[in-house]
């Protein structure tokens, strides 16, 4: 991946992470939203952009508002950007954060003996 094009990532990332803070939609604000990443193709065709949402009630609902609002958030960040062509956005929930919390959660209830327990009760 280019330089130019990781910079243009990052770019998005700034400004859509601002951007979503201002959308008024209550189908998108939900909960905590975070950008986790920004993939972006050589053409500046379309960039993806992974969302984390914490505390999400409808993901339905949130992709519904997501996809109402993707014109006004291109808009605005063809505004700020001023790139020659502003790439479409696709947004991507991003399930991993959730996904390790319950995981977490699932091996933080097991009983299991650590190491040193074991060698105490021998």
């Amino acid at each position: 991946m280019s330089k130019s094009i990781l910079r243009i990532n990052e770019d998005i990332h700034r400004e859509l992470s601002a951007l979503l803070r201002n959308i008024k939609d209550p189908r998108v604000r939900q909960g905590m939203i975070s950008i986790t990443a920004v993939d972006t193709t050589s053409d500046l065709n379309q960039a993806k952009v992974y969302l984390s949402v914490y505390d999400l009630k409808s993901k339905t609902e949130f992709e519904k508002g997501l996809k109402s609002a993707a014109g006004y958030l291109r808009f605005e960040l063809g505004q700020a950007l001023k790139l020659r062509h502003t790439p479409q956005l696709v947004f991507i929930l991003d399930e991993s954060l959730q996904r390790g919390a319950s995981i977490n959660e699932i091996l933080s209830g097991l009983d299991v003996k650590h190491d040193e327990e074991v060698k105490q009760n021998e």
